[in-house]
Order: C-alpha cells, then sequence, then structure tokens
C-alpha cells in the first residue's frame, strides 16, 4: 500500500525513492509485524485467560505438559495473523497476485485453525475439527488458489529439482497432445501446502519448539524468493524467475518479525500458545512460498524438522498397525526425547540447531548448480 501511495511522489521528494526498493520495504515490514503483535500480546493474553480460552492438554501426553502448560491461553496465532497480515500490505507491492496468492492461503488456514481451536475450547476437549475437514478446507484453498494462478498462467507447471541445473519436469510437457497434465503439479502444490500446514501442527509441542524453525524457514525463503524474483540473480544461480516473488520477502519478513514478537511470550516456560491459527497457517504458508517461488522439493530439506516430525508419526502409526510395535516412545519426535529424559528448553534449542543447519545446506545449493 504504502509502495502504491508514497513512491509516486519520488520525483517531489527523493527520500521516497527508498519505497521503490525490497530491501527498504523488507526490513520494515519485519519491524513493523514485530511491533504489532508485541504491542497486542499483552492485552490479548490478559483478555484469554479472563475468558478461559485456555490450550487443552491431551490425556494421553507427557505427563510434565498435564501438570505444567494445563491454563496456559492459546490461539495466539491470531496476533501473529495479525501482525503478518498488516504489514504485509502495508509494505509489499499489491500489483503482484504471488502476494495474495500467498494472503489468501495464510488466512484461510488461520481460519481452519482458529474453527479447531474455538472446538476445542468450547467442547473442553482436545478433538476439535475432525480432520477430514481440516483436509477439506487445506486441499480446497490450495485448489482455489494455485488453480485460478495456473489458469491465468502465473503459476508453471514446472517441478525444479535442486542441486543440479536444467533439470526441470514440465508436467503440461510429459505428453505432448495432454498439456492437460499441467493440472497435476496443482494438485501437487496441493498436497504440499496441506502437508507443511499439518508438519508445523504436530511440530507445535513445547514452548517455542515450532516458531524457530518456523522463522529459520521463512528466512530461507525470504533469500530464495528474493533471488527468484531479480532477473539477474536467478539467471545467474539458475533459479528459477517468477514475476513479482521479491515482493514475497517482505510477507517472508513479516512471519519472522511476528514470529519474534511470539516467542518473547512463547519462550519456556509460555505465556501463550500459537495454537492451531497459528500453527496450520504458518505451515501453509510455508508450503505455498515454497510452491510459488518453484523450490518445493528444497523447501522439505529448509523445513526438515518438520518434515521429520511428521515422518515420526507416520512411521509409529505404520509400525503399530503392521507389528504392533512402537518404533518411538511416543510420537512426534519431540516426545520421545522428552519420554527419554530430556529437558525442554534442551530439546526446543536442539531442534532449533538442526533447522539452522537444514536452512544452511539449503541455500549451499544455490552454488552447487
Amino acid at each position: 500500500m504504502l509502495y502504491h501511495l508514497l513512491v509516486p511522489l519520488a520525483d517531489e521528494h527523493q527520500f521516497f525513492n527508498l519505497f521503490r526498493y525490497i530491501s527498504f520495504r523488507t526490513a520494515w515490514g519485519l519491524v513493523t509485524a514485530l511491533a504489532i503483535a508485541y504491542v497486542l500480546y499483552p492485552r490479548f493474553i490478559v483478555w484469554m485467560r479472563q475468558q478461559k480460552m485456555n490450550q487443552i492438554i491431551r490425556a494421553e501426553g507427557p505427563q510434565s505438559h498435564i501438570e505444567n502448560k494445563v491454563g496456559t491461553p492459546t490461539m495466539g496465532g491470531v496476533v501473529m495473523l495479525i501482525g503478518i497480515t498488516v504489514s504485509t500490505l502495508l509494505w509489499a507491492r499489491l500489483d503482484q497476485p504471488v502476494v495474495w496468492m500467498a494472503l489468501s492461503i495464510l488466512l484461510v488456514h488461520g481460519l481452519i485453525g482458529f474453527i479447531d481451536d474455538w472446538k476445542k475450547v468450547m467442547q473442553k476437549s482436545s478433538d476439535g475439527l475432525a480432520g477430514r475437514w481440516k483436509l477439506v478446507g487445506q486441499f480446497g484453498s490450495g485448489a482455489v488458489v494455485l488453480g485460478a494462478a495456473y489458469h491465468f498462467g502465473i503459476l508453471q507447471p514446472d517441478l525444479h529439482l535442486p542441486f543440479v541445473k536444467d533439470w526441470v519436469i514440465r508436467f503440461d510437457e510429459l505428453v505432448p497432445a495432454a498439456p492437460w497434465l499441467g493440472w497435476i503439479y496443482v494438485f501437487f502444490g496441493m498436497f504440499v501446502i496441506s502437508s507443511f500446514s499439518n508438519a508445523v501442527n504436530l511440530t507445535d509441542g513445547l514452548d517455542g519448539l515450532a516458531i524457530g524453525p518456523v522463522m529459520t524457514s521463512a528466512g530461507t525463503l525470504a533469500v530464495l524468493a528474493y533471488i527468484a524474483g531479480n532477473a539477474n540473480l536467478s539467471t545467474y544461480l539458475f533459479v528459477p524467475g517468477i514475476e513479482g516473488a521479491g515482493e514475497l520477502t517482505v510477507f517472508c519478513a513479516a512471519i519472522v518479525g511476528a514470529g519474534l514478537a511470539f516467542l518473547w511470550f512463547n519462550a519456556y516456560p509460555a505465556q501463550i500458545f500459537m495454537g492451531d491459527v497459528g500453527s496450520l497457517a504458518l505451515g501453509g504458508a510455508l508450503g505455498v512460498l515454497g510452491v510459488i517461488t518453484k523450490h518445493e522439493v528444497l523447501l522439505a530439506l529448509v523445513g526438515g524438522v518438520f518434515v521429520l516430525e511428521n515422518v515420526s508419526v507416520l512411521l509409529q502409526v505404520a509400525s503399530f498397525k503392521l507389528t504392533g510395535k512402537r518404533i518411538f516412545k511416543m510420537a512426534p519426535l519431540h516426545h520421545h526425547y522428552e519420554k527419554l529424559g530430556w529437558s525442554e528448553p534442551k530439546i526446543i534449542v536442539r531442534f532449533w540447531i538442526i533447522s539452522i543447519l537444514l536452512a544452511l545446506v539449503a541455500l549451499t545449493t544455490l552454488k552447487v548448480r
């Protein structure tokens, strides 16, 4: 919004030229999201406590959770979404469709999470919204956003593989007589968004555990988005160029800023939890960022912590159904380490370290190509 309002004034006042630069708007996007969330959280936490909107702790969870986390308010993701949305609308160029794609996925997944949290709190149960309805909402929103983008030529049905240059799977050219196969890519993108949304949700089990890797992933995707949106850099680094992708750096920075404010209040011992409204929304946002920037495969490395958590659940369920035995003491993976006696802060920090290392490895792929 500020870009459209102030850049036309640059001819009269040179100062407004600053708003042309993505780097300037990205930095202030981070600061704005952080400031909004930081100011809102204290009042939000007090109000949520007064309303007794507390996290419902699963009875089968670790005993330490039942003892230490009962009575902590949830749905802290609402404030993050406000900070991210307002900051993005202020500092990003709103004439770029990719910005609206990212915001749409963020907010729709946030709505799904909000309904889930609301049902849990109102019913005093950890069940919440049925899983099938979550998937309907996730896949449905992905179908609308990605389908529209593909139909209007905003999203190309190409799958780029990391570590190698010029290795691309073009779905609409797999069979020359069947260009409609490009829609397979849309379904793949829907799967990526839904998978990451649910993976972040599974990871959100300890104070600050999920938000750390979310910020690391968002920061990494900000770099990738900036490169994809810059014709010279994308050509030099063999990264697919995406029109308007550079504006997504503002969106990514807003996620980092709002995440920092949330972490201030969510750090162990947490004063508030993000709830599904936060985890589903942030996971969906990371997923759509990977799809838009054509780093869907690399996203599995960038968000490797979320992938590991998700895989641990799948392996646990498969092992128990096939053999009657469990691979882990408890899934997701962070609960396994709790059962081994690791302290909560130790698990959190070590998962953060792994996330940072994976992000650095992912960025090295830019030169490996």
